[in-house]
């Protein structure tokens, strides 16, 4: 082969590299995403095959070159097939992440063993193509496109050594300092749904009387809860608010033997993350890992207005709350209007005490009640509370209102739960105006996704005056709940990108003010 032809080979070899590369880092996203979890990424895969069709038809197509007589054919071919690998492929096109890639120290340790692995291969590849076996050279470079998506996991079993010796020693720092704060109280909050909200909303209530630590935004990993007690824990604090997030068996307990929490509140138990549950009675054993966890004379707050907690309740003695006269601590008389909600907390001694919050909906209403209720049990009074309640702000992204464009809109795009998606649908329909749902729809519910999808369009079909469904595939159930319910196809807007349907929105004509309920918003592994 003469020396353009072999120019032409190595222009090939770096191109097929080239798109190795931007494969690699979309594999890295997901993995991040997927929790770092081998059988998470492979179950992902499977459900995206169709994303890495181009990466295993390549390789036979390079064997079929080999048969192919000339020189000339498999060259060009080896060159097209990666340009239009990379320009074609969809998930090597550059899109905007709704969370994109966190470059930590793990990613990055990640990132460097697998460009050590390619840079074997490519070596390897320029070494063979130097003693003239062209076709064998881009078969390794078709094989590395090939398997592209599995070296991410082999860098990640490679490293797994180094990161289980990197997080154990985090850990034991972690603990340390949290055994060096005798006079520390750490309450554990965890729950299908609600418990973010608990959180931050009995952070505001203590935070001015006592010097609290809280794990920021959704922290409620072990590394991320090691991280904010060995970054910001210092020896004023009283009260640490602790997140416990889970997504399979055994994830609280692994928490509560990091920071042994001291009390425990469990906001409610659903079906949120059944995917990776397999079913609901290891969704509530994993979060009673928290009660199981506490001292015999921990406080451990539950919702009772949660059937699933009503009905199986810790072993634990517990406090209750929820909105009904028979818990120990009950929200009543509320009063809901453009300007938030008013309402009155009962305590178990009797007392009450008149709250305003500029939130609105009857499970933020909740949520306050089991703040409150903690807060009281940590000593401070009732009527101290009142100016931290009024104080309160909407998380983000969960039922949070924004005007944008003259329309209301309530933003509760981190809420992906039945009852969740049912409180909200109810805010919605108690507001006055054009009531207009966009969706995607709920996931991670295993095998009662489609079911409880249908459901969610039933409801939906009741309260909204237009909905607007973002992602043909993924909203076929909520659609079919929409027509059980004889909803106009008029009524209805299905899209594949959800700016599309808000310009859709946006141009809808309504004399009534347009109010526009953001229900949930799908990660970009979805």
């Amino acid at each position: 082969m003469n020396s353009i032809l072999q120019i032409l080979y190595g222009l090939g070899i770096l191109l097929g590299y080239y798109a190795v590369f931007r494969m690699t880092l979309r594999n890295l996203h997901m993995f991040q995403l997927n929790g770092y979890r081998t059988d998470t990424q492979l179950h992902w895969m499977g459900k995206n095959i169709g994303s890495y069709l181009v990466n295993l038809i390549l390789l036979p197509v390079v064997v079929l070159f080999r048969f192919v007589s000339g020189e000339i054919l498999p060259v060009a071919a080896a060159v097209v097939v990666n340009i239009l690998y990379c320009a074609v492929l969809p998930s090597n096109r550059k899109f905007v992440a709704k969370k994109p890639l966190v470059w930590t120290p793990r990613v990055k340790r990640m990132t460097v063993t697998t460009l050590l692995l390619y840079a074997v291969c490519m070596g390897l590849s320029f070494r063979t193509l130097t003693t003239a076996h062209y076709l064998f050279a881009f078969g390794i470079v078709a094989l590395n496109v090939a398997l592209c998506p599995l070296f991410i996991l082999l860098a990640n079993g490679l490293n797994k050594p180094v990161e289980k010796g990197i997080n154990a020693r985090y850990t034991r720092e972690a603990k340390k300092m949290l055994a060096a704060c005798p006079d520390l109280d750490t309450i554990g909050i965890t729950g299908s749904y609600g418990k973010t909200s608990v959180k931050f909303y009995l952070y505001t209530i203590l935070r001015a009387w006592k010097d609290t630590l809280v794990t920021p935004e959704s922290f409620n990993t072990p590394m991320g809860i090691v991280k904010t007690i060995r970054g910001d824990l210092n020896a004023m604090h009283r009260i640490f608010l602790c997140e416990m997030g889970a997504k399979w068996v055994g994830d609280i307990k692994e928490l509560c033997n990091i920071v042994h929490p001291n009390h425990g509140i469990i906001t409610a138990l659903g079906e949120q993350h059944l995917e990776s549950f397999k079913s609901v009675d290891n969704i509530r054993k994993t979060k009673y890992e928290l009660a199981d966890s506490l001292p015999e004379n921990g406080r451990l707050y539950v919702n009772f207005d949660n059937e699933a907690i009503r009905k199986n309740p810790p072993k634990h003695k517990y406090i209750t709350y929820g909105t009904t006269s028979d818990c120990d601590w009950y929200a009543s008389d509320v009063v809901a209007s453009a300007n938030g909600t008013q309402f009155t907390v009962h305590a178990p001694d009797g007392s009450t005490c008149r709250f305003t919050t500029k939130l609105l909906g009857i499970h933020n209403v909740l949520n306050i009640t089991a703040a409150v209720a903690a807060a009281h049990g940590f000593g401070m009074p009732l009527e101290e509370m009142k100016l931290p309640v009024r104080r309160i702000e909407p998380v983000k992204h969960r039922m949070q209102i924004v005007e944008k464009n003259g329309v209301t809109i309530i933003d509760d795009a981190f809420n992906s739960n039945p009852a969740g998606c049912k409180a909200s649908l109810e805010t919605l329909g108690s507001m006055d105006g054009m009531k207009i749902l966009v969706t995607p729809g709920m996931v991670e519910l295993g095998e009662k996704e489609e079911e409880l999808n249908r459901i969610f369009g039933q409801q939906a079909a009741a309260v909204c005056d237009f909905v607007v469904l973002v992602g043909e595939k993924q909203t076929k159930p909520i659609l079919q709940g929409l027509k059980d319910k004889n909803y106009p196809d008029s009524k209805i807007y299905v899209t594949d990108v959800f700016l599309d349907g808000m310009q859709k929105v946006y141009g809808i004509s309504s004399e009534k003010k347009k109010i526009v309920l953001l229900e949930n918003d799908l990660p970009d592994n979805y």
